[in-house]
């Protein structure tokens, strides 16, 4: 590569870890903070160094990666590094945080004097860990160059939704709704086969090669039935704060989307059950006032499913 870029990653879960290290790996000078600093210090062994506070990450940072539970965190934890934020430096603002968040998030980057770009991420773990994302981007044209070495270090494909802060957590608000609806309707076909005694392979036989058939379905579903929920591609208590994010912004702009709101009702009620660090395909336990049987005993043999 030819632009060495020091990089400040505030927060290390499950994405932003993955992306702290392929930035690593790409040959930026990487300073990560998380708010447990145990699931930040392994990013050592690729060469980031960890920093203790927020602002002991972002200082002397050319780009601000932020990767938080949601909007309120996210403005909490650049508050506390707002004393080393260099003016003219470029935010790359990850977590997936809701339109109303955004636009608190871009007053702030007015304010000291920061580069905003709206930047949520499409993917899960595994595609995370391989740098393979996509990422949903949108802020001024004239300062994309950047953080476009960023973005190709974290994603195989940059979507820029369009100059607006906003205008990618709206894109992204969108394509999580129908990843979420995929997701509570797979864990009810599953619960339904099981209650109704049918082996869900004869479902997938079905459906298989036409325009029904999805990859996600039986991957998700191959999550449950192979008891493979842990660790998280995208957990449970993350997902349902994304479809109540969801839900506002339908409310906020008049339209009423049911789906997404019995969505997070079942995510809800599985991260309740003790499921909330687990993969979000475990909304499929809120089909159940009990712990259901053994899936892999259960509904016709069917744990040897692959996926």
């Amino acid at each position: 590569m030819t632009d060495q870029l020091t990089v400040g990653v505030l927060g290390t879960g499950i994405m932003g870890a993955a992306m702290a290290r392929n930035l690593a790996r790409a040959g930026h000078l990487v300073r990560a903070w998380n708010r447990t600093r145990a699931k930040a210090e392994p990013l050592a062994a690729d060469g980031a160094h960890i920093a203790d506070t927020p602002a002991e990450a972002v200082q002397g940072a050319d780009v601000v990666l932020t990767m938080l539970y949601d909007g309120p965190a996210t403005l909490d934890v650049m508050r506390q590094a707002a004393p080393a934020l260099r003016p003219g430096a470029a935010w790359v603002q990850s977590t997936t945080a809701g339109i109303e968040a955004i636009a608190g998030l871009a007053a702030f980057a007015d304010e000291h004097g920061l580069v905003f770009y709206d930047a949520p991420v499409l993917g899960t773990r595994q595609p995370a860990e391989a740098g393979q994302l996509t990422v949903l981007a949108a802020g001024p044209a004239e300062g994309r160059g950047a953080v476009e070495p960023v973005f190709d270090a974290v994603g195989a494909r940059t979507l820029w939704a369009g100059d607006d802060a906003g205008s990618a957590t709206r894109l992204k608000l969108v394509a999580n709704s129908w990843v979420l609806a995929a997701t509570a309707a797979t864990g009810e076909v599953l619960a339904l086969s099981q209650a109704l005694d049918v082996d869900p392979q004869k479902f997938f036989d079905l459906i298989a090669g036409g325009p029904l058939d999805m990859g996600y379905l039986k991957a998700k579903a191959g999550l449950v039935l192979n008891d493979r929920l842990s660790p998280a591609q995208f957990a449970v208590a993350t997902a349902a704060k994304d479809a109540r994010l969801i839900v506002e912004a339908g409310r906020e702009n008049g339209v009423r989307l049911d789906v997404a709101a019995a969505t997070a009702e079942r995510m809800e009620r599985a991260a309740a059950q003790g499921h909330g660090d687990e993969d979000m395909a475990a909304a499929y336990f809120a089909s159940f006032d009990e712990k259901p049987v053994d899936r892999a005993a259960g509904s016709g043999g069917c744990a040897n499913l692959s996926a």
